[in-house]
């Protein structure tokens, strides 16, 4: 195949802020199970490194919590000082390579598996019964005060500020998928009676406050990106008219980019990744809660097949709401579904899977070597994030268990 059919405005370079790209690739934040004690690991470096010196134009460190409050789960980034080199070794193999690097970061709020050190229970929008405290015992979450937003929001610009002394040329403030910001948007999550509940604009006061002030910080010097769920995917929740809604006021407050995504991690994680999670595609991650999650969610979350592109007739309707850049995000697999999102008025294409499962996919594209990736969504990936190896796609090699024991910066 000659590179000559290619459609040659995805290999144009892309400005998003101070931030020039060099093509419209971005590698999607996808949690890595790469960091031990808060902080990346070699294999995060590695996985990065590859996928920076496979042609993507920027690549999306996942989950760096604000603080260790922050986390999810044990093993993630925390970004502070001791993570601080770690974090300089990995954007530093990434600018060898001719690529940008953007830190995800980010505060799971209620969405946690770990106890929070300050207070006995963990934070979120709205208090009362906690959903995902059902697996770790934490069975009820407390309203966030005007002290405690003042507290997460001087979090996140520090984080930012920490991103930056780091060399990440992009933070990306992650809005969706149930996390903290997430449980401010969503009417799922935020039940508030006071300035920042009810109305979808009040429900945005937080989340808006944080992006402006992150912006205030480093926006001159690095892309400031927001990514969100477009629709929750579920009843109740914000839809794709909330969505476009959503979008038009990001885009007033100033953010550099979007990455539109969809779902929830609690409610309706097949929205989220297009498809079922079969039991024949599960692993086990050697973690009992874990593997108890992923076992409920297959018996109650509906079967859904993949298709590609399974995110457009949402995102479509933010594209016709705004004008900034966007990033589309969901079920891209093909070199005819990124030449049908350029023609859609889309100006990147953000791509997880694909990439864990050809590190090198753009530049196979740019070469003529292909036009469909090999990945077959079977989503077997995300739970081997659990694995000693970390993330890795299973028609390839696992992740290396000895680099996913070590800092970064010992490389």
């Amino acid at each position: 195949m000659s590179n000559s059919s290619v459609d040659v405005s995805v290999f144009q370079p892309l400005r998003i802020g101070p931030l020039t790209l060099r093509n419209r690739f971005i590698k999607a934040a996808t949690n890595e199970g790469a960091a031990r004690n808060g902080i990346p690991t070699g294999q995060s470096l590695r996985l990065h490194e590859r996928i920076a010196a496979g042609g993507a134009g920027m690549t999306t460190l996942a989950y760096c919590a604000v603080s260790a409050d922050g986390r999810t789960l044990p093993d993630q980034v925390v970004l502070d000082r001791n993570s601080l080199p770690h974090l300089r070794a990995l954007t530093q193999a990434v600018h060898r390579e001719g690529a940008a690097a953007a830190a995800q970061i980010t505060h799971g709020g209620c969405f946690t598996f770990l106890p929070p050190s300050g207070s006995a229970l963990p934070l979120s929008a709205s208090g009362g019964f906690n959903k995902v405290g059902i697996m770790s015992g934490m069975l009820c979450k407390q309203a966030m005060t005007e002290a405690d937003l003042a507290q997460v929001s001087g979090e996140f610009v520090q984080g930012a500020r920490l991103a930056r002394e780091a060399g990440f040329d992009a933070v990306e403030l992650h809005m969706g998928h149930g996390y903290l910001l997430s449980q401010f948007i969503s009417p799922l999550y935020n039940k508030r009676r006071d300035g920042y509940g009810g109305s979808l604009e009040n429900r945005m006061r937080f989340p808006l406050r944080v992006l402006r002030q992150v912006l205030d910080a480093v926006g001159n010097e690095l892309a400031v990106v927001c990514k969100y769920s477009v629709t929750d995917g579920v009843r109740g929740g914000n839809q794709a008219e909330d969505g476009a809604a959503i979008a038009r006021l990001f885009e007033a407050e100033g953010a550099h980019l979007l990455v539109l995504s969809a779902g929830m991690n609690v409610e309706s994680i097949t929205t989220m990744f297009g498809s079922s999670f079969p039991k024949e595609n599960r692993v086990s991650t050697g973690k009992p809660v874990i593997d108890a999650v992923v076992a409920l969610k297959s018996l109650l979350e509906p079967q859904v097949r993949f298709r590609e592109l399974y995110l457009l007739e949402h995102s479509r309707k933010v594209r016709a709401a705004v004008r900034m850049p966007l990033a589309y995000l969901g079920g891209v697999k093909s070199l005819e579904s990124i030449e049908h999102l350029m023609a859609q008025g889309f100006d990147a294409v953000a791509l997880g899977r694909v990439l864990l499962a050809e590190p090198d996919y753009v530049n196979k594209l740019r070469s003529g070597a292909c036009r469909d990736s090999i990945c077959t969504a079977c989503n077997r990936c995300v739970a081997m994030m659990y694995t000693p190896g970390g993330t890795s796609c299973v028609l390839g090699e696992p992740g290396d268990a000895q680099l996913n024991a070590v800092g970064a910066a010992s490389l």
